[in-house]
C-alpha cells in the first residue's frame, strides 16, 4: 500500500511516472498472496462452504479435511506445478524481463511463484493431511493441539446453540 501511495504522490504531485514502481506493485501482490497461501491453509483461512462442516464432530471434520486434501488440494497442486513448469522454465532460460523499456527486468522471478505456490500448498497439505488422519483414526494429539481443538469444539457448539436460539 505504501508503494501505491508513493506512485500516486509522484504521479499527481510531481508529474513523475515510474513503470518500474507500478510493476513492483504487481510483484509485491504476487509474492504476498503466493507466499502466504501455505500459512493461510495452516490457519484454515481459505474460503470453505461451512453449511455442514461446523456441525460435524472433530473426527468428522478430520475425515472431510483428509478427503479434501487427497481429492482436491494435492492433485490441484500437482497439476498447477506440472502445467506451469514449461512456462516458468522458458522465462528462466531467456531471463524474461518487462516488455516496457523502463520496467523491471525480473519477470522470470515473478513467474517462479507459479511453481512456489503449489509446492508450499502441497507441503502444508501433507502436514494437514497427516494431522487430519491422526485425528480421524484415533491417534492421540499433542497436549496443546488437543486443548486447542477442545476449545474450538466448545466455541463451535456454543455458536451452534446461539444460532438455534435465534
Amino acid at each position: 500500500m505504501l508503494v501505491v501511495g508513493v506512485i500516486v504522490v509522484l504521479r499527481y504531485g510531481f508529474q513523475l511516472g515510474s513503470i518500474a514502481l507500478q510493476e513492483s506493485v504487481m510483484y509485491i501482490n504476487g509474492a504476498l498472496f503466493v507466499l502466504g497461501a501455505g500459512y493461510t491453509l495452516k490457519a484454515q483461512g481459505h474460503v470453505r462452504v461451512d453449511v455442514f462442516y461446523s456441525r460435524f464432530s472433530l473426527r468428522g471434520r478430520a475425515i472431510v479435511d483428509s478427503l479434501g486434501a487427497l481429492l482436491f488440494l494435492l492433485p490441484a497442486s500437482f497439476f498447477i506445478a506440472w502445467i506451469s513448469w514449461d512456462y516458468v522454465s522458458v522465462a528462466w532460460r531467456i531471463r524474461e524481463g518487462s516488455p516496457e523499456a523502463s520496467g523491471l527486468p525480473f519477470v522470470y522471478l515473478l513467474k517462479t511463484l507459479l511453481i512456489v505456490l503449489p509446492v508450499l500448498l502441497a507441503v502444508q497439505g501433507v502436514s494437514e493431511l497427516t494431522k487430519s488422519l491422526r485425528i480421524a483414526f484415533g491417534s492421540s494429539l499433542p497436549h496443546n493441539e488437543a486443548q486447542n481443538e477442545a476449545q474450538n469444539e466448545a466455541q463451535n457448539e456454543a455458536q451452534n446453540e446461539a444460532e438455534r436460539r435465534a
